[in-house]
């Protein structure tokens, strides 16, 4: 009998002494295990098992307790607040403290301490207030990024004087980067939808060791949301998001679902914006009254048919700059075991035709030049399956296996009046990727990464004519068909890349981080020419075979809590692709033609970077300074096709029935960008809260002694935000200051300095006819509230003051004034 009281005191001395807690990870519910929890005196401490769990009873009640994890930020809490949420600690990768931002950026988790480039992050709250049209819209928020745009579909993110095939774009561990990507501004950032995006993060300067070719300016890594596993019962969560905007009639729908189980999760999303003709502010500040107004416009859409242009009855409506877009989204989550998690990840992004707004208002003989100009839908699919595996062996302590198929179709159509004659390009990249990056910890706080990217691109490039047959002033099929030079090899091309790399982080004391790393890649590029009734090349089969070593070190030294200084020497490469090579097009009467003889450019970087932190580090104050020097640098120029080389006046060559001067993609000498970024963020107050930065940027040529294209002027940003209960509210201050007319690129036609004000229509020079960008500045508000824990309403207004401007190098005016409401429903 005494035993079985003794067993029971033992029991119930257990039960009420013994107070165990699980942690699990935030973003996907799995327990985690090697968390360490001590006081504030790190006289008590405990590390959670294999399963996530840990005794804290030696801990008194109102003890604070601190979480600590390499892959996490550092987290506090009070042990009765744990006891009272069921026993459950739930690690993130944010915090208040600004340098425990954990970033997954350099493949594996790294906390913002520790890295030495210059980097940004916009969470999924950045991107709720914010609340963007796009993801390109969402980019130009963040400090150091400025977004150009052709037309209303597009934008084209620009990083340190470094845009398009400069710039790499990533989605889940999966480069968006294709053969195709041009020269000059892409539309391909927006083919995927902010509202599906859990996070961005985004690192400046060249970053070719851990992503291999074209991160001369940058990585941008779009992370898009994953489901949750559920601790007991089965969960099912559900979302709807709903916003009109006034500026362009804009209504976007997001539908979500998320299914939680033990055993696996699954997360379906489908988001779906119809966007109309955008308007231009009214308020002309720079004194150009005219300057972007839309006096005529095209009916020519969605089969419909004018023989005459049409007067615009309101020309601060830009006309036929709307379209559609929808985004799906499929993620499943299944943990294979305890150390193995499986990730499928499947996106498909379409549009309506996006109409080319800044061909649709160029003129010939003060009459606009076409009557059609416009890309079919922008197709992307993404099917990606991903493997977390966590072996904790002495050469592999953990690492993620990622096997990527894409398919991309994009399309180019174009008509001219007083023609019958329209002319379709076709384009479908299919790519295949196998990636693999790894971490091995060789001692404490000491790292080794290491890794493989295989990637191959197959493209095909088709064209044709068809003429219109008009049938009592409508379109009744075609009559006729003609031949159309295509805008790659018809033959067929494909672009093959593999690489190894090799990284090391180590902090070699506890005020100093060392980081180092180096890249080999192969790129291989073939292209076949068939048809040669338009070009005659000197060899139409081409073979371009190129291999690059890139390396970086960083240093960070921190030498209290808060100050932090960086350092970092890198180098990048891009290896030619298949559009620098052999793309045929024509603008402005310069009709680009390949180069088959195209080396790859190179980039070397020195950058230096300051931090100081405030108010319990809650506060930063930070600046980045950098030079990058290009070597063997890329350019467009005036290019003889009998001698397969640059010359002054390039040859006269017959494209889509006019006479046009050949330009091509040469190697030059070297040129640099340098440039820097001031910026700030954090807490003023219990609930103020603001952020802001000034960037700066300049290039030249060396041998040319020119200006670089895509270098914009001084622009920055600055916010103030108010919190308080359920409400959140705030106010921002956009500005971009003049940019001359000499100092602009004329030459490679980039910048478009065509699309900034005339001051002088009889001059002979563009430096004299032009008056480059204008200045100006904006102002918005936003307010956010919360009806309940399931119901948010949100409202938005931008370009309060309705301003007309134009981002530096656009060919569309920016929005007027903007008043947008937006609906958050959780389930």
């Amino acid at each position: 009998m005494k035993q079985v009281v003794f067993t029971l005191f033992l029991f119930l001395t257990h039960s009420i002494f013994s107070q165990e807690i699980t942690i699990f990870d935030a973003e996907t519910g799995k327990p985690v295990e090697s968390v360490a929890v001590y006081n504030r005196g790190k006289s008590k401490s405990a590390i959670s098992n294999d399963n996530g769990v840990l005794d804290i009873s030696e801990f008194s009640r109102n003890e604070t307790l601190i979480f600590s994890h390499v892959a996490y930020s550092e987290y506090k809490v009070k042990k009765k607040a744990v006891l009272a949420n069921d026993n459950h600690v739930y690690l993130s990768k944010h915090s208040e403290q600004l340098d425990e931002v954990v970033l997954s950026v350099f493949k594996n988790k790294e906390k913002r301490n520790r890295i030495a480039e210059q980097i940004a992050l916009i969470t999924s709250k950045d991107i709720a207030k914010v609340s963007p049209q796009t993801s390109a819209d969402l980019l130009a928020n963040v400090p150091g990024i400025k977004v150009q745009k052709s037309q209303f579909g597009g934008g084209s993110p620009v990083l340190r004087g470094m845009e398009s095939n400069r710039v790499l774009l990533v989605v889940d561990g999966v480069r968006l980067n294709n053969a195709i990507y041009r020269k000059g501004h892409l539309q391909n950032s927006i083919t995927v939808s902010p509202n599906l995006l859990d996070r961005t993060e985004v690192v400046f300067g060249p970053s070719s060791v851990i992503y291999g070719s074209d991160a001369l300016g940058g990585v941008i890594h779009y992370y898009t949301k994953t489901p949750k596993l559920s601790k007991n019962e089965s969960e099912v969560k559900g979302g709807l998001f709903s916003r009109f905007s006034t500026v362009n009639n804009e209504i976007t729908n997001t539908v979500s679902a998320e299914l939680r189980f033990k055993k696996w999760a699954s997360f379906t999303s489908v988001s779906h914006s119809d966007f109309g003709d955008l308007a231009m502010g009214k308020n002309r500040s720079h004194g150009f009254e005219n300057w972007g107004k839309v006096p005529f416009y095209s009916e020519n859409i969605n089969g419909n048919y004018e023989e005459n242009q049409t007067v615009n009855d309101d020309q601060n409506i830009q006309r036929n700059t709307g379209f559609n877009q929808t985004d799906v989204l499929q993620k499943f989550f299944v943990p294979l075991s305890k150390r193995t998690d499986l990730k499928v990840n499947i996106q498909y992004s379409t549009s309506s035709n996006i109409p080319r707004f800044d061909r649709l208002t160029e003129l010939k003989d003060e009459e606009l030049k076409f009557a059609e100009w416009y890309y079919g839908p922008q197709k992307r699919l993404l099917i990606s399956p991903q493997l977390e595996i966590n072996p904790r062996k002495k050469w592999l302590e953990k690492g993620v296996i990622t096997l990527a198929y894409q398919n991309i179709e994009e399309s180019r159509i174009q008509r001219k009046f007083g023609s019958l004659d329209k002319s379709f390009r076709e384009e479908s990249v299919s790519v295949f990727s196998v990636s693999g990056d790894f971490k091995v910890p060789l001692a404490k706080k000491r790292n080794l990464e290491y890794g493989f990217e295989m990637v191959y691109n197959d493209v095909g490039s088709n064209s044709y004519g068809k003429t219109l047959n008009i049938v009592d002033g409508a379109i009744d099929g075609f009559n006729d068909d003609f031949a159309v030079q295509s805008r790659y090899a018809d033959g067929g091309s494909s672009y093959f890349s593999s690489a190894l790399y090799l990284g090391y982080r180590q902090d070699l004391n506890s005020k100093s981080t060392l980081n180092t790393g180096v890249r080999l890649t192969n790129t291989n590029l073939t292209a076949k020419w068939i048809d040669e009734q338009f070009i005659q090349l000197p060899n139409n089969d081409i073979n371009l075979n190129n291999t690059a070593i890139t390396a970086t070190i960083g240093y960070v030294y921190k030498p209290n809590r808060t100050w932090q200084l960086n350092a970092v020497l890198s180098s990048g490469f891009r290896s030619p692709n298949i559009d620098d090579v052999g793309k045929v097009r024509e603008k402005n009467g310069f009709v680009t033609v390949p180069n088959i003889d195209l080396k790859p450019e190179h980039a070397y970087n020195a950058e230096i970077g300051v931090q100081k932190y405030f108010n319990d580090r809650k506060f930063r104050l930070g600046a980045n300074v950098y030079y990058t020097l290009l070597n063997n640098y890329i350019y467009r120029t005036p290019f003889d096709l009998s001698l397969n080389s640059e010359a002054e006046i390039g040859s006269e060559i017959q494209f889509d029935g006019e006479t046009g001067n050949a330009v091509a993609n040469v190697n030059k000498g070297s040129a640099y960008v340098t440039g820097f970024t001031v910026s700030y963020e954090g807490k003023l107050h219990k609930n103020w809260k603001t952020s802001g930065f000034i960037t700066y940027t300049k290039g030249e040529s060396h041998d040319l002694k020119e200006a670089l294209s895509s270098i914009p002027p001084l622009f920055g940003n600055f916010e103030l935000n108010y919190t308080k209960n359920k409400f959140e509210g705030g106010a921002n201050f956009v500005f971009n200051a003049k940019k001359d007319i000499k100092d602009y690129n004329i030459s490679e036609g980039i910048d478009n300095h065509e699309q900034t004000p005339i001051i002088n229509a009889d001059a002979q020079e563009d430096v004299d006819k032009y008056y480059g960008s204008p200045s100006w500045m904006t102002v918005g508000l936003f307010g956010r509230f919360a009806v309940s824990n399931s119901l948010t309403l949100q409202g938005n207004i931008t370009n309060l003051f309705d301003e007309h401007f134009r981002e530096f190098a656009s060919g569309i005016s920016a929005p007027g004034r903007n008043f947008s409401i937006a609906l958050q429903v959780n389930l």
